[in-house]
């Protein structure tokens, strides 16, 4: 139990507001409560409740306080009222308690501090004691706000050192209009809107705070505000936390050569002042295996401190040999995430992304790297659309329509010189060594016809066979096939040194033509090879030591184009189907435990059996769920391709089951579209009547969030047939809950409620508690749009009972809030506020932040309706807080309804 005094005085318990009596009572109550845990003698009560006290006040003191020990009796949760030597002693949290527990812990503890004092501030739900006169209360209200202002500031600042910064905003926007000359929250504030890039209103506040200074109290603002503003004109005001995107590859080691092309890219740079208002792009242009990364990179680490506000680096797989090309819609999107833009953030369509991309970029210094890009139509969104940025691009095709249309500066990469070549050897070999043997260093060039590609793999090899003469190693490479064309000649040199890989070695190379990429983890290495994670890793970098892979980023692999379709070929020609089978066995049981971890609620599929000598990860949280879907969606897409195209139809269709809800929640339902339809394509094709049920209901959500509802309703029909056929009850009873949904949408009230009745009569069948649950729920919201609130109610009540049956924590909450719709409709506040409360708690214990504020906005709709606009407004504000938070598009709805 805990009796609340940071707003209305409440009493909550068991997931309830009980109530606390007639104001007196509750006066009472919070002259007990402000002390709890200390005796307090009858005087001082009198005192606290009454300012001037009248005849039978002791009297009446001890009637409310055996009223209050009666409901304390009633609620049974611990808390007591008794009485001492001392007085009258209650013995009860109380949410001033803990808000002053978790500032003391906020201050022990300063990792936690911004999530200790966020928890803290929501404790406050308005005025302390609202609706409380005397003298008494307004002294609380006085002596308390200070406490409440520096938790806020300490919560902001710590916010801002965390780079965090549009939460923050609107939250000392609000207490600058409360405390109006508090310099240190004028401060903070200009500060903020200053790291939000909103320097010009940061500085027109000052000059607004400054006048309201000298107009009201004929002073100026104190020496640190003036020089914090004198700062932000200048630019010279750090924004602490925030990190400029560094996605730039390792530089390669031992670059060498290439002045002319470093002079060429260092000219376009240095005159990009001539075109103060264009963008400057090179295109980078050169065949395969030249080195055109390797130049790129390079060159980019060599300027990156003049992009000040970061580096974005995207291969755009324009000529991977399993075409998986990357789109410029995923091109865009990756950016944006780069840009720390959040998924729910993000518009719909590929126009308003690159909109909002070159919107982030405008003003800015960011240098751009697009990698391997097949032709200019991929690159045009991805260029930015103000000065400042520079954008390089590299492909084996000269971009004549970029050099037209953009004015692109073409660089031409040609083979390396003979001079060249030698120093890059002599790099990786040493001086010493290639200068004793020049006859022999001249044939490793000519085999390797001067291309860079080719050039470090034989040196690599070399490398590792220190005591052997280069002559011989030259001899080698004659042997191998060396001639002076470029790509085969790189052939010639792939070959050499695969046959001189031990024999494991040389099966994961092989086996990694197989995977799909665009790059590879060790435990999935360790599964399509079908060896232990240990072994496998020593093989990797066995193949990185070779320079036929190449570790990316830490635990990620991938391979050049070429060397991709060599041990592609060669896999072909000598592996079987089973390492394929291991692999996709790998995604697909990692993947489904993923999906599950996202949504445990989920239709459970029959998985394909798992292979042997397959070791699917372990994933056990939420989080670590998200983060390896985040990670791996570009593989799964490609490993969906792979299996409809390599006769793995079953793990094509459940591939794409497993990305549904991680789409969903992305915003990613163009992609959700293509996927679905692939996995449509291959359980048709198997004639799997449960993949194609499960595809057409995947296909019929993805339609109908984009709103294209005639789609939609010929997948979810499709499916709810299906699933009929094969008597999956819950599958069909799944099908009618989205065919009401989408009635609803539509505005065809009796359509959707017919559905959600067949709904529950399916889920009936199959026995399953949630189901119905969902279906009580969906018809007892429906009852309310037509105005049934008793049937409503009845419909709630029986939803309750079905969540506690199958123990759905995330059901009560949503029971809950059900039923505080219903008990608003009836004309009951009291009910419908503490439904409604119970459910936030709920959502909040369970980290479902975004329901729980929308509960917030559902309690303020209550305290509007019945005429409490203090409450409402407090309501709203702890529901914006979270809002802005999440960077949530709703937040300027609930803003709206503040500034209203």
């Amino acid at each position: 139990m805990e009796v609340r005094l940071l707003g209305p005085v409440e009493v909550h318990a068991a997931g309830r507001v009980w109530d606390a009596g007639p104001r007196q009572q509750r006066h009472v109550l919070a002259a007990l409560a402000a002390d709890a845990g200390r005796p307090l003698t009858a005087e001082t009560l009198i005192d606290r409740v009454w300012d001037e006290a009248p005849n039978g006040a002791r009297r009446a003191l001890h009637v409310h306080i055996t009223r209050i020990r009666r409901l304390l009796e009633q609620i049974g949760d611990g808390a007591t009222l008794s009485r001492r030597s001392g007085g009258y002693l209650l013995e009860a949290a109380t949410d001033r308690h803990s808000f002053r527990s978790l500032t003391e812990q906020a201050r022990r503890l300063p990792a936690d501090r911004v999530a200790l004092l966020g928890r803290a501030r929501e404790l406050w739900r308005g005025e302390p004691l609202t609706g409380l006169t005397g003298e008494w209360a307004t002294q609380c209200r006085r002596s308390w706000r200070p406490e409440y202002l520096e938790a806020t500031e300490s919560w902001a600042r710590a916010q801002l050192e965390d780079g965090v910064f549009e939460p923050v905003i609107p939250v000392l926007t609000g207490l600058s209009g409360e405390e109006p000359f508090a310099e240190s929250i004028a401060a903070l504030l200009m500060r903020a809107l200053h790291a939000a890039g909103r320097s010009a209103e940061a500085a027109q506040f000052y000059l607004s705070w400054r006048q309201r200074l000298v107009d009201e109290l004929g002073i100026d603002p104190g020496p640190q505000l003036q020089e914090l503003h004198q700062a932000i004109l200048r630019q010279e005001v750090p924004v602490p936390g925030t990190k400029a995107p560094a996605q730039l590859p390792l530089d390669v080691r031992g670059f060498t050569g290439r002045s002319d092309e470093l002079a060429q890219l260092d000219e376009t740079l240095a005159t990009a002042d001539d075109q103060p208002t264009a963008v400057i792009v090179s295109a980078l242009s050169g065949t395969a295996g030249v080195g055109k990364t390797a130049l790129a990179v390079h060159w980019a680490h060599r300027v990156a401190a003049c992009f000040p506000d970061g580096q974005l680096y995207m291969n755009l797989r324009g000529f991977g040999p399993d075409g998986a090309v990357v789109t410029p819609a995923d091109a865009v999107r990756g950016f944006l995430y780069a840009l720390q833009v959040p998924p729910q953030q993000l518009p719909a369509g590929l126009d308003a992304q690159t909109a909002l991309y070159r919107s982030l970029l405008a003003g800015k210094r960011v240098l751009v790297v697009l990698d391997n890009a097949r032709d200019a139509a991929q690159v045009r969104s991805l260029l930015p659309g103000t000065a400042g940025c520079l954008v390089l691009v590299t492909s084996r095709n000269q971009l004549t329509g970029l050099v037209a249309a953009e004015g692109a500066h073409p660089v031409q990469l040609d083979l390396l010189s003979p001079a060249e070549a030698r120093g890059l050897l002599a790099r990786r070999l040493g001086e010493k060594r290639v200068a004793a043997e020049p006859i022999a260093v001249d044939g490793i060039i000519a085999a390797c016809a001067r291309l860079p590609l080719a050039i470090v793999v034989a040196a690599a090899r070399a490398a590792t066979r220190p005591a052997l003469p280069l002559a011989a190693l030259a001899e080698e490479l004659n042997e191998a096939g060396g001639v002076p064309d470029a790509l085969a000649g790189a052939r010639a040199i792939f070959s050499w040194s695969y046959r001189a890989l031990d024999a494991e070695t040389a099966d994961l190379f092989r086996l990694l033509g197989r995977h799909p990429g665009p790059d590879v983890t060790t435990p999935a290495a360790a599964s399509l090879v079908g060896l232990s994670l240990t072994r496998t890793r020593n093989l990797l970098n066995r193949l990185a030591d070779a320079h036929l892979i190449t570790e990316h980023s830490p635990g990620r692999f991938n391979l050049h184009d070429l060397l991709r379709a060599y041990a592609a070929e060669l896999s072909r020609n000598e592996d079987s189907q089973a390492a394929t089978t291991r692999l996709l066995d790998h995604y697909l049981h990692t993947a489904h435990r993923a999906a599950l971890l996202l949504y445990p609620r989920r239709h459970p599929i029959a998985l394909t059996p798992l292979s042997p000598a397959v070791t699917p990860e372990s994933l056990t949280s939420h989080r670590e769920a998200t983060a390896w879907f985040t990670a791996e969606h570009p593989v799964l897409f490609a490993a969906i391709e792979l299996a409809a195209g390599d006769g793995h139809d079953t793990h094509a269709w459940q591939l794409a089951w497993t990305l549904w809800d991680f789409l969903d929640r992305r915003g990613q339902w163009p992609e959700l579209v293509a996927i679905q339809h692939t996995a449509l394509t291959a359980a048709a094709r198997s004639a799997d009547r449960a993949g194609q049920a499960h595809s057409h209901h995947g296909l019929g959500f993805s339609y109908d969030v984009l709103q294209d509802h005639k789609h939609a309703v010929h997948h979810l029909q499709a499916a709810l047939a299906l699933f009929g056929e094969l008597g999956d009850h819950t599958g069909q009873a799944n099908i009618c809950l989205s065919l009401c949904v989408q009635a609803y949408s539509e505005g065809d009230l009796r359509g959707s409620l017919s559905h959600a009745d067949q709904a529950l009569v399916l889920y009936r069948a199959a026995g399953d508690a949630f189901g119905q649950a969902a279906a009580h729920n969906n018809i007892a919201m429906l009852d309310v749009e037509s105005n049934d609130p008793e049937s409503a109610l009845s419909h709630s009540v029986r939803a309750m009972e079905f969540y506690e049956e199958a123990d759905d924590h995330h059901g009560r909450a949503t029971g809950w809030d059900s039923l505080g719709l219903v008990h608003r409709h009836l004309g009951d506040y009291r009910r419908s506020i503490a439904s409604y409360e119970r459910a936030r708690d709920i959502f909040h214990d369970l980290g479902d932040r975004r329901l729980e504020a929308d509960t917030l906005c559902s309690v303020a709709g209550v305290h509007q309706q019945f005429d409490h606009p203090a409450e409402a407004r407090e309501a709203w504000r702890r529901a914006l807080r979270i809002l802005e938070e999440l960077g949530h598009p709703d937040a300027a709805d609930v803003r709206a309804k503040l500034s209203s």
